[in-house]
């Protein structure tokens, strides 16, 4: 499919959230498919390199989200952050407070694309997608952000955590709409680190990235600690495991332990970026060089 093809598909504007919440659950009752278009610079791309099968009578609508203030701007109130989901990485770069107490989240947007993907791209946009590649989700996993999704019946709160069931599949149901994310800041004088190995240094598919938070205590305790690790499973890896063990454990782990914990946290593969020997060397370089970053550590 040519991007010319792409007037092909039903296009609607949707003016009000309320609106476009009723005519998803119309949509979604019939069967009917839609697609919520905001900055594009996912969709639009997937259409160009994997043309639809699919006759033009039974294309999904698409329906334009880009204009919603609703799911617009960054508020802060005390150390909780709420980013709508239609904020773009680019503003998300240019928060101030975002950018001096989580600057690993500024260093994503950064590497995420050119400036032309920042200033179009957004996080719900990352969210949706469901990539296990998305370098925003594995900020979001990091910070154990929450997703609040909107419908006909109202809000509701998913923990990432638990938001992502498979391969591009979420919790979202097709007649909801990703609102807006909430999130904790860390501490003043916490660790946080973002690295991310791909072909180039930015405007590249991760080969694999990570995303991670810690504080700790005067005695050396790990108080708050995340992990966001791209490109190594079906989903975003979260490294439970490690973070269990690290947690737990009175002294720091060896870099033997770390490589363990890490390996049984993620399954990579082979595919066309790169192989799941690689990502199993680099996602164990990076934990190390993660941990190596903690005062003492």
């Amino acid at each position: 499919m040519s991007l010319a093809e792409l007037s092909q598909h039903p296009f609607e504007r949707a003016e009000t959230l309320e609106a476009l919440c009723s005519r998803l659950a119309e949509r979604t009752a019939k069967g009917e498919g839609s697609v919520l278009l905001n900055g594009g610079t996912d969709w639009i791309v997937e259409r160009h390199l994997a043309p639809t099968s699919l006759a033009p009578a039974t294309l999904p609508l698409v329906i334009d989200i880009s204009r919603l203030a609703a799911l617009r701007g960054i508020s802060v109130t005390g150390d909780e952050v709420s980013i709508g989901a239609g904020a773009t990485y680019l503003e998300i770069r240019r928060h101030e407070l975002l950018t001096r107490r989580a600057p690993f989240l500024s260093a994503m947007c950064r590497d995420v694309g050119a400036l032309q993907i920042q200033a179009r791209g957004t996080l719900g946009g990352n969210v949706a997608t469901a990539s296990p590649a998305a370098d925003g989700v594995a900020a979001l996993a990091a910070l154990d952000a929450r997703i609040v999704l909107t419908s006909v019946r109202g809000e509701r709160t998913v923990p990432i955590a638990s938001y992502f069931t498979g391969y591009k599949k979420s919790e979202k149901a097709a007649d909801e709409v990703i609102l807006r994310f909430e999130l904790t800041l860390p501490a003043e004088g916490a660790v946080t680190f973002w690295r991310k190995v791909g072909t180039r240094r930015a405007q590249a598919i991760s080969k694999v990235a990570l995303a991670a938070v810690a504080e700790r205590d005067g005695s050396g305790r790990f108080t708050r600690l995340g992990f966001g690790m791209a490109s190594v499973a079906p989903t975003t890896a979260l490294l439970p495991t490690l973070m269990a063990r690290a947690i737990a454990s009175a002294k720091p782990l060896t870099d033997g332990e770390l490589d363990a914990l890490t390996l049984g946290d993620i399954a990579p593969i082979d595919d066309v970026r790169s192989t799941a020997e690689y990502r199993r060397h680099v996602a164990c370089a990076l934990v190390r060089q993660f941990f190596r970053t903690l005062p003492n550590g």
